[in-house]
């Protein structure tokens, strides 16, 4: 029984090395906790505006809201780039990106893993390209005015970049992909409540997902 244990041992332990050289597993419950925040914080300003501007939405019979535009071609996309909207979005991207890093950054020096090695680089990578093809098609969106499916696109090729993503990190997070995907093919259904879908995803689901990888992963620590 004893070599049995010791076999067993030194098998999880090669396991355990594999996946050390193959996945970036320094990904802090943390990070999606904070970045849910700072999406919840953004979506709520975000709404403020939206409410306040008789421009950008109209709200019919029934309560059912239609978002409309007063511009063709560039100039909706320019209009709506130098909206207070656009900024909202940016600094809250960025707020959830710092955030991220730095308690991903924390768990790391902790484990004595660098955080910018051959690993997270292929992480980025393949999360990397679904999102660039996903922000050209947003911007196409908003070109057209098509402005309440911007959500929907939010949530689906976010979704599929942690899917994409997760067979080099926490298999978990494959998880979260597909919770952001579904609420993303829900919403395109329901374009003029985009702004909650948004909020549920990047927000709730985000802060659900860190805190089970908190307590999964993190806490014992």
């Amino acid at each position: 029984m004893t070599d049995q244990n010791q076999t067993l041992e030194t098998i999880r332990d090669i396991r355990n090395i594999m996946d050390r050289s193959s996945r970036f597993l320094s990904l802090s419950g943390l990070s999606g906790v904070a970045a849910g925040v700072c999406a919840l914080i953004g979506a709520w300003f975000a709404n403020n505006v939206i409410e306040g501007s008789d421009a950008a939405r109209t709200v019919k019979a029934g309560g059912v809201r239609e978002y409309k535009t007063v511009d063709d071609g560039l100039g909706i996309l320019h209009s709506f780039m130098g909206h207070r909207l656009f900024m909202i979005a940016g600094i809250t991207l960025v707020s959830a990106i710092v955030v991220a890093v730095i308690f991903t950054y924390l768990r790391s020096s902790k484990q004595g893993i660098p955080l910018w090695s051959s690993t997270s680089q292929r992480l980025i990578w393949n999360v990397a390209v679904p999102l660039a093809a996903g922000g050209l098609f947003l911007l196409k969106l908003i070109e057209a005015g098509v402005f309440g499916l911007i959500a929907s696109g939010c949530l689906i090729f976010y979704g599929l970049a942690l899917v994409n993503g997760a067979k080099y990190t926490l298999g978990e997070i494959r998880f979260l992909g597909y919770g952001m995907l579904l609420l993303g093919i829900i919403s395109c259904w329901f374009p003029g409540y985009g702004l909650y879908f948004w909020a549920a995803g990047f927000g709730l689901l985000h802060i659900i997902y860190g805190i089970v990888m908190w307590n999964k992963y993190e806490r014992q620590a």
